[in-house]
């Protein structure tokens, strides 16, 4: 426990700016609360001490304001950023190096039992306010858009973005990445996102300016027409 808990303060060293101090990181995190307060239910839920487990996690929603529900499955080096919001279902899984922001969940879309909540690969990044929702996985070195629904599976070296969720880049293209080094980080841009909406805009935009320009061609030439023939 006391492993994984130095691999958990030092992850978000790592990839939070504002972490000061070892000190700071334990006492100020609630993401590193949470993961502590899940893994001690985890180990009640594996037991078959349910009850139990869903009252260290509600104890755990309550102290941090993040829900982890005790049957989920998380990998290692999971940085939950400030974290209000955050839900986890019971059938969830999540992969290493995986961040989440707050008001993410990892959610279901019914009353359907067995697996019902999303599978999220590894060195995913999950932005404010996303919501996955259903059974479906999630591809490797995915990021998905702020405020972003996603309702089916994504491949993996994907960006999402919108409602619902598409794809508007995958292997790399048109989206910022550090050609120069020789091991994929994670990357955090999830503001350098692409805008498909903003993309399709400039494309009507270019056609207006376009057909305006041959109007005035067209204007030209029968203007000239009508000159010859007076």
């Amino acid at each position: 426990m006391f492993s994984r808990l130095r691999k958990d303060i030092r992850t978000i060293k790592e990839r939070d700016p504002a972490a000061k101090s070892t000190l700071e990181v334990i006492l100020c995190y609630p993401g590193l609360h949470a993961l502590f307060l899940y893994r001690v239910a985890h180990a009640f839920y594996q037991r078959r001490w349910f009850v139990i487990a869903r009252l260290v996690s509600q104890f755990g929603r309550l102290l941090t304001g993040i829900e982890i529900h005790p049957g989920a499955k998380i990998g290692e080096g999971l940085f939950i950023d400030h974290g209000s919001g955050v839900v986890i279902g019971e059938t969830a899984e999540i992969g290493n190096n995986v961040t989440l922001y707050q008001g993410v969940t990892l959610g279901g879309t019914g009353k359907e039992k067995g697996k019902r909540h999303p599978t999220v690969g590894n060195n995913v990044v999950v932005s404010s306010g996303a919501k996955v929702l259903g059974s479906f996985t999630v591809g490797d070195n995915v990021k998905i858009g702020a405020g972003s629904v996603v309702l089916k599976a994504i491949p993996q070296d994907s960006t999402v973005v919108g409602v619902p969720g598409r794809v508007v880049a995958q292997n790399g293209k048109k989206v910022l990445v550090d050609q120069k080094s020789p091991e994929k980080e994670i990357d955090l841009r999830h503001d350098l996102l692409p805008d498909p909406v903003a993309d399709v805009i400039s494309c009507l935009q270019l056609n207006v300016e376009r057909l305006e320009k041959r109007i005035l061609e067209l204007e030209h030439q029968h203007n000239q027409l009508s000159m010859q023939r007076y």
